[in-house]
């Protein structure tokens, strides 16, 4: 018997592979459809919630200009890391993602921390969200606090169940509503438009004696009251306009043509949002309450709609501003699911997490998990934070993701990067108009982001929370995960030295 376990495994340096046959993948396969639009709005609804709210408490760091420049480095960064992932994602047209791309470049290692770095992103991202979409929803049916749980558990099933009954559903939902949240962006820019103040309300930020954010009435202040300094503390604030775009490669093997498709979906996709996000950061600053009013609020888009249009119909609109989080909330759903999907069904997570349904092609298994993942999450903060809770889930466990995806972020332009030089023979659909400069400052603005949130102390409980996701990682693959690897596509094509074409089981 222990001959024949032998015979079944093949070694490769540190890690071992065992056979599988047809039978394996037939429970595994996915079903394509997605088309440029479709891809679009993945990635587009992942990040629009960060529009509605998140990158206005940036304010209170370094003020409008700071903001601004914060703004400026980081969507440099995110040209550089989409129009790389845009080269490597049809050269690589697998559901791996990061992990893929990291795996070709670097080996097993590489590649499975580079798909936990996504791991901790996509699993808790969407758990944050839904606590914002359940505080914004008992604000408008007046629910008692104790009912938040409900909201959670209720938005996770619909969700997750509609990510459950088909791949097309999931991307028209995703369509639908990621042009519904862009609608309300579009009705706020319309309307603020007439009313906007910048000089007064954009620039109303001061320094007080004990060097932190003060109101200056009528405005007319520093662009940069903070200096260059503060400029740069905004960093991980201004991530929050484009965080999760990145996911978009994990819908290749359900995409009819990803070589195609693929660099068209992320390139309009970033487009989109960095339109979206200057326009939301001059105009929405340059309502009252103003840079130094939306440098604490949790709702900056709503306190413009008051402004504009008075208490009781903005409080209908926050009906409206609840799809933007929805948007995000079901678009990530999906990536956390195919994420799961991809690390498991190459071994390295346990195999039975890539189970696929067997006439609907969605992975359920994963999809439950990640969704099981994020509830518990929230509901051990609740029972042990109690009234705490909101203030450490949108303190700590959103800065999780952010340092998940900052990690993930230096690792794909390294992979980037060693592929150009590594495999300069695969087959390049498209080719990054940016190359290896773009893949570099993506590597450098990231690795800045990461150290201006070491500074923060909310930020370092975030980065000591993903130590410990990282610890428990690593020792299941070092003990477990590395002696059970599968060939799945991700691992052929790594091991062939990219020689080896995808093919679909």
């Amino acid at each position: 018997m222990a001959d024949q376990q032998q015979s079944d495994q093949q070694k490769h340096g540190s890690v071992s592979y065992r056979k599988k046959d047809s039978s394996y993948f037939e429970k595994r396969g996915l079903r394509r459809y997605a088309g440029v639009w479709s891809l679009w709005a993945l990635g587009v609804g992942a990040v629009i919630s960060g529009h509605f709210s998140g990158w206005n408490l940036g304010f209170a760091s370094g003020g409008f200009g700071g903001m601004l420049i914060a703004t400026v480095l980081i969507t440099i960064m995110y040209l550089g890391l989409c129009f790389s992932i845009a080269e490597m994602s049809p050269a690589l047209p697998h559901t791996g993602g990061a992990y893929s791309f990291a795996r070709t470049a670097m080996g097993p290692w590489g590649g499975f921390i580079t798909g936990l770095a996504e791991n901790i992103e996509f699993v808790l991202t969407p758990a944050v969200i839904v606590f914002f979409i359940g505080s914004y929803l008992g604000s408008i049916f007046e629910t008692a606090p104790s009912f938040q749980p409900v909201w959670w558990v209720g938005c996770y099933v619909v969700f997750v169940g509609l990510n459950l009954i088909a791949v097309e559903l999931s991307f028209r939902v995703s369509l639908v509503v990621t042009l519904m949240a862009l609608a309300v962006l579009a009705l706020y820019w319309v309307s603020a438009l007439p009313v906007a103040n910048f000089s007064e309300q954009a620039l109303n930020i001061g320094v007080g004696p004990d060097g932190k954010a003060v109101l200056l009435e009528g405005g007319g202040g520093d662009w940069l009251p903070f200096g260059l300094a503060g400029a740069l503390g905004c960093l991980p604030f201004a991530v929050w306009l484009f965080l999760a775009i990145e996911q978009l490669p994990l819908a290749a093997e359900e995409s009819i043509d990803p070589k195609r498709d693929m660099p068209k979906g992320l390139i309009l996709g970033i487009f989109t949002l960095i339109f979206s996000a200057f326009m939301i950061l001059f105009l929405n600053t340059s309502v009252a309450p103003g840079a130094f009013g939306l440098s604490t609020s949790g709702e900056p888009l709503l306190d413009g709609f008051r402004t504009i249009y008075g208490s009781e119909i903005a409080k209908v609109l926050s009906l409206f501003a609840v799809i933007g989080l929805i948007a995000s909330f079901h678009t990530i759903i999906f990536a956390y699911g195919r994420q799961i999907y991809s690390l498991s069904r190459a071994g390295y997570l346990p195999e039975f997490l890539s189970l696929t349904h067997g006439s609907r092609k969605t992975p359920h298994v994963a999809l439950i998990t990640g969704a099981i993942m994020g509830l518990t999450v929230l509901m051990i903060t609740w029972s042990i934070a109690g009234e705490a809770g909101g203030a450490f889930i949108g303190g700590t466990l959103l800065n999780m993701a952010v340092f998940g995806a900052m990690f993930s972020y230096m690792m794909q332009s390294a992979s980037f990067i060693r592929l150009r030089s590594k495999f300069p023979h695969i087959e390049r659909p498209y080719r990054s108009p940016l190359g290896v400069v773009g893949a570099a400052l993506t590597f450098v603005i990231a690795g800045v982001t990461v150290y201006f949130q070491l500074l923060d102390p909310v930020y370092q409980k975030g980065v000591y929370g993903a130590a410990i996701w990282y610890a428990l990682g690593i020792s299941y693959f070092a003990l477990f995960g590395r002696h059970r690897l599968v060939l799945s596509p991700e691992e052929k094509f790594a091991l062939s030295g990219g020689k080896a074409a995808y093919e679909q089981h």
